[in-house]
């Protein structure tokens, strides 16, 4: 799938990350695994947001920094903000839809 020549990572989406089976050692793995690509996804939010605070610094002091590599590092740092911002709105009103459930 590509959104905006976006190619999503395919660790993401395959099979690996998310087997679910009815093996309690199986889902322990499964939660261990959405537990890493989050905190993988968290690690590279933190990185973008760094690089692009970084390349801010350096243009201010007067280095030797494009106008355009400042501006692509921080929409792209704004854009990933954006959509972690998203996910966790998904997330919370998944859970949310969950309580609301009657069994």
């Amino acid at each position: 799938m590509i959104i905006n020549n976006f190619v999503p990572s395919e660790k993401i989406f395959g099979n690996d990350n998310f087997n679910i089976n009815n093996n309690a050692n199986n889902k322990t793995s499964s939660i261990g695994s959405f537990q890493n690509v989050l905190k993988d996804s968290l690690d590279k939010l933190n990185e973008k947001q760094v690089q692009a605070d970084e390349i801010t610094n350096d243009f201010v002091a007067g280095n030797d920094v494009e106008v355009h590599e400042m501006l692509l590092s921080m929409e792209e740092a704004k854009m990933s903000m954006q959509l972690a911002i998203q996910v966790r709105n998904k997330v919370v009103e998944a859970v949310q839809e969950l309580t609301r459930m009657q069994l």
